[in-house]
């Protein structure tokens, strides 16, 4: 094994884009993005790893300072024990520094000292460092002018506090330059550098400057479809519209951006409509340094507006020196085959107002969608669109013979999409929406969405909704790893944490869950349900104090009351405890029956949890996904009447 990435829980973005970097090079690194649970085995593991790893790699940071005790510090130790035994001549421990924490008050054993320190600030633009790495693994070695390579020999170019790079002697290939300068060493070493972080690229929404605010839905929908034509790109990462469109009128700069998204490359830009005329003006951007690659403005007929497109994306291939898989995207049926600009402008119409999260917001979605499929009956896109739009409006708004009626429909507009377009994702994804909230038929879900991912590898949403059939099915380290998957393509996208939160507390890392749940939270204070998982993890925790406030800060409704019901079972008095599950049941019931039977559970009543479970399956309630990695109901598995439920209900029987 070549590199082992040691790292604290807190930087585990860090260590993902480094880990990226250096598998896309053709490193093999160990990073146990899933698997670290302690206990013997895992321990042993360890221990075997760090023997025959070739390079030992610790991420050192303010988190790592701030913990006393953790795993990655026993890691440290054991890297340290190894170098010990080995000549001063080899190159083995490598630290990297991931935000801006000082050398000299750094929390580090000292034998990391003798050895000279790279920054990769939040692993964005590892390139330098991945350079580093492949020569030392190819033999070479390094010794600074004024730091012995003491059992770590490599010496790296890193920024002093005065901004300026400190210079450094290259030894073995590059013993001919003996002094070398950073501008020098990135001149030397730009190609390879550009081929480890250059295929990375974010498009920030377009700017509309079309005159008329009702005119952003349309440079919105260009900039989402230059999103999903870049990602078909092979080995590009492109980023998710979660996360791009953050930066809307953003005043930051581009290295800031660029850092934030994990991307080398930002596309940005803008759009105007002038009478039958589309008007973009684009630059894509090197995050790095702020330069501007290339820059361009093209006025095309409306009706033109595909091929616009198409040009663009081509242009961007270009620059990044990646090659363009052609696709007949009409033919994919990701637009009218028929060329109906007008239809695409009604889906991207449905697109816009789908997005507003709101009962409104749905029935014009609806009909936007109903418009593009009158102007042309055989758009695919469009039809799973208007699929998965009446699943959710059915699902938040409507009930009885209203509800069925939705639901229909939309199973007629998953067969049509299908039908259509067998190899599109988004029929895939809809129709496994449909499967998991109609149906509830989880494995069929888990099959759609899986066939979504392989036909859009590079699209998060496939992966995100696949985490969350592997959560149901009892799969959550799996889940765990597509959520992770998910979160490298859109991460700063709140509810991809909180999903994260909810899978490491089915695997009982609490401290994970809380780090996770956290940076929810920070991304979108306001989102409902995001307390209530803090103050589940506070009070697994033992801290029930912390969990009562936390509680207290959710949003009113349901799940407000849910952790203040929760939080109040493990209180001293046994009247109020009674009172607030009395007020869920009250105030709930109907709705919610899932979450009365999680707090039965912490109350050591197994009557009250499996009646509730029952009633939740008779009113379909969605919270029956969470079973099978709810620690609350972990206690309950041998229970008989446990795997008797789950046959009812169509999940694994847990063995």
């Amino acid at each position: 094994m070549a590199v082992f990435l040691s790292y604290a829980s807190q930087d585990i973005e860090a260590a993902q884009r480094i880990c990226e970097a250096l598998r896309e090079a053709g490193i093999e690194v160990w990073f146990d993005r899933n698997e670290l649970r302690g206990g013997d085995n895992w321990d042993r593991k360890i221990r075997q790893q760090i023997h025959d790893c070739t390079l030992f790699l610790p991420l050192i940071s303010a988190n790592t300072d701030a913990r006393h005790e953790g795993y990655f510090r026993r890691e440290w130790r054991l890297a340290v024990e190894r170098a010990g035994d080995m000549s001063d001549r080899k190159a083995f421990l490598v630290p990297v520094v991931v935000d801006d924490i000082l050398e000299a008050k750094a929390d580090v054993p000292d034998r990391f000292r003798a050895v000279q320190w790279t920054h990769v600030p939040g692993g964005a633009a590892p390139g330098p460092l991945v350079t580093l790495v492949s020569r030392l693994l190819a033999g070479e070695s390094a010794v600074t002018g004024d730091k012995a390579a003491s059992g770590a020999g490599a010496a790296v170019a890193r920024p002093p506090r005065g901004g300026a790079w400190r210079t450094v002697a290259l030894v073995s290939a590059l013993a001919c330059l003996a002094v070398l300068g950073y501008v020098g060493f990135e001149k030397f070493e730009r190609s390879k550098a550009l081929r480890a972080t250059a295929a990375s690229i974010a498009v920030l929404p377009l700017t509309n400057e079309s005159g008329e605010s009702s005119d952003q839905y349309f440079s919105d929908g260009i900039s989402e479809d230059l999103i999903t034509a870049l990602s078909k790109i092979p080995g590009l990462k492109v980023i998710g519209r979660t996360s791009a469109f953050q930066f809307r009128n953003t005043t930051e700069d581009s290295r800031s951006i660029g850092a934030k998204l994990g991307v080398r490359h930002l596309l940005e830009g803008s759009v105007r409509r002038f009478g039958g005329t589309v008007r973009v003006s684009a630059e894509l951007i090197d995050a790095a340094d702020g330069t501007t690659q290339w820059s361009e403005r093209y006025d095309r007929p409306y009706g033109d507006l595909f091929a616009l497109q198409d040009e663009i994306t081509h242009t961007v291939a270009v620059a990044l020196r990646t090659k363009l898989v052609s696709a007949d995207a009409a033919a994919l049926g990701e637009r009218p085959p028929n060329g109906s600009v007008d239809a695409y402008n009604a889906l991207l119409q449905g697109r816009f107002f789908y997005q507003r999260h709101s009962e409104e917001g749905w029935k014009k979605a609806l009909e936007w969608y109903t418009q593009a499929i009158r102007l042309e009956p055989r758009y695919a896109l469009a039809w799973a669109e208007l699929c998965r739009t009446y699943i959710v409006y059915s699902g938040s708004s409507l009930e009885g013979e209203a509800a069925q009626e939705a639901n229909k429909r939309a199973r007629e507009a998953s067969d049509r999409a299908l039908e259509l377009a067998p190899e599109l994702a988004a029929a895939h994804t809809a129709r496994g929406f449909l499967l998991q909230n109609v149906d509830f038929d989880w494995g069929g879900a888990a099959r759609e969405f899986q066939r979504a991912v392989e036909l859009a590898p590079s699209e998060g949403d496939p992966k995100f909704f696949l985490a969350i059939q592997r959560t149901t099915l009892g799969q959550v380290d799996s889940a765990i790893d597509f959520t992770r998957q998910a979160l490298s393509l859109d991460p700063l996208r709140a509810n991809l944490y909180r999903w994260l939160a909810i899978c490491f507390l089915g695997v009982n890392r609490l401290p994970d869950a809380e780090t996770a749940i956290r940076r929810a939270i920070e991304l979108q204070p306001a989102a409902v349900g995001y307390h209530q998982t803090l103050a589940l993890v506070e009070l697994l925790r033992g801290n029930v104090t912390e969990a009562l406030a936390t509680a207290h800060q959710e949003t009113p409704g349901i799940w407000r009351d849910s952790a203040l019901a929760l939080v109040q079972q493990k209180g001293t008095d046994r009247g109020v405890a009674d009172g607030a599950l009395k007020d869920l049941i009250d105030r709930d019931g109907k709705s919610a029956a899932y979450q009365v039977a999680q707090v039965y559970a912490l109350r050591g009543d197994a009557n009250g949890v499996f009646e509730w479970l029952d009633r939740a399956w008779t009113t379909r309630d969605p919270g029956i996904t969470f079973l099978l990695s709810d620690p609350l109901m972990q206690h309950y598995r041998g229970d008989a009447r446990f795997a008797v439920f789950c046959r009812k209900v169509g999940l694994p029987v847990p063995r």
